[in-house]
């Protein structure tokens, strides 16, 4: 029989387990962020630059005395962290690249049958001169190498030393070894991971035992497709032979949904279910987040539990878009409470607040409008401007 699980309690939880329990106005320090960073299990790159970075709003939505170049230090300085792959390309502990090792051993013959297919084939013939290059010269950005075989204008048609440059990093040859602007520079991975996490070895099983117990761990509860999906290290079906062969160790739980509509089932480890009754409430400060944090990443799993539905309307062409091009969500204590359209004009030095849409039943206080005016200012401060000009009817309600 499965243990229930109350909406309130469950989206408590989940807001917990990603780092959004605690208050997010106290003091942080490099230790801290790597700690942080860790409980969450990476934190995605991204680069648009609307506001802020997705890792460096991403941390600052949990620790709001964070700065970007906290985040530096533990990737280019300490070797803390380390760059690679999850669903998209992510800030990961350097503690974890033993896990990566399965992880590279699966991507070189799955990007050799892909890439086969839409790359130039040319860049087998790269491979180990663009390792010999960077051995001897140091690290080198893509730039670096056009000269040799033409400029690449874009993603469809990388010229052969970029698609080995990628290659190389996605199968674990090469690491990032910092960015410049937000252009990557490769080196050895030997000279970027420190060498304790770089030769440590893990076996398969104790690999895949690693990657759904720390995947299930950080969401809470889960589905054997969410917890695939975590780290996308590992198929649904190989998540399935591990809960069956673990299955004495997993608690059925049905997870109610918002407004107590329906229920899901899925499993959770019994420690969790042990410290449930102690989660923290979340902070009641008003929050803008990330379109890429955590807790949106599974967008079928907020809208369960916080009856929020959100997509990213990037490639979405204007006349089609809902709301906006690049549009914040917005949270208040353990609700998910409207979206917010807004974006840094760096060359007037203003945070230009175009929109912002109060989801249904979120009533629109001098309070409420009090802690969200209060947000801007820390959102500029992050994005680094000193203004915040409102268009007009930004207030408006859809």
């Amino acid at each position: 029989m499965s243990t229930l699980i109350p909406n309130r309690l469950a989206r408590a939880s989940f807001l917990d387990l990603q780092g959004l329990g605690a208050a997010p106005g106290r003091s942080v320090s490099d230790g801290d962020v790597a700690a942080l960073i860790h409980q969450l299990g990476f934190v995605q790159v991204d680069s648009i630059n609307t506001v802020a970075r997705a890792h460096h709003h991403i941390l600052f939505s949990r620790r709001q005395t964070y700065r970007p170049v906290q985040l530096h230090r533990l990737v280019e300085r300490d070797g803390v962290l380390f760059e690679n792959w999850t669903h998209d390309a992510a800030v990961i502990p350097s503690a974890f690249f033993r896990y990566w090792r399965h992880r590279f051993a699966r991507e070189k013959a799955r990007l050799h049958q892909r890439w086969e297919k839409w790359r130039d084939p040319a860049y087998h013939g790269e491979l180990d001169a663009v390792l010999k290059r960077i051995e001897a010269e140091g690290p080198l950005m893509t730039r670096d190498f056009e000269g040799r075989a033409g400029a690449s204008t874009g993603w469809w048609d990388w010229h052969p030393s970029k698609t080995a440059l990628e290659y190389l990093w996605r199968t674990g040859d090469l690491a990032i070894a910092r960015r410049d602007g937000f252009q990557k520079v490769y080196d050895l991975t030997e000279r970027v991971v420190p060498e304790a996490d770089r030769l440590a070895k893990v076996d398969r099983e104790t690999f895949v035992d690693w990657a759904c117990r720390s995947a299930l761990e950080r969401l809470g509860f889960a589905t054997r497709g969410e917890i695939a999906a975590f780290w996308w290290l590992l198929s649904p079906a190989e998540v399935g032979e591990w809960m069956t062969r673990n299955g004495d160790g997993l608690v059925p739980v049905a997870v109610e949904g918002v407004g107590g509509r329906g229920t899901r089932e899925a499993f959770a480890l019994p420690e969790t279910l042990d410290r449930l009754s102690d989660t923290p409430e979340p902070p009641g400060r008003l929050r803008i987040l990330s379109p890429f944090d955590p807790v949106l990443r599974d967008r079928a799993r907020a809208e369960r539990l916080f009856g929020f539905r959100y997509r990213i309307e990037v490639f979405v062409p204007e006349h089609k878009r809902e709301y906006g091009y690049y549009v914040f969500p917005v949270l208040r204590g353990d609700r998910l409470v409207g979206r917010i359209d807004m974006r840094a004009d760096r060359r007037t030095d203003r945070l230009i607040v175009r929109r912002f849409w109060p989801e249904k039943g979120v009533r629109d206080s001098a309070a409420f409008s009090r802690a969200l005016e209060s947000e801007l200012v820390r959102m500029a401060r992050l994005a680094k401007v000193a203004d915040i000009t409102f268009e007009p009817e930004w207030r408006g309600r859809t």
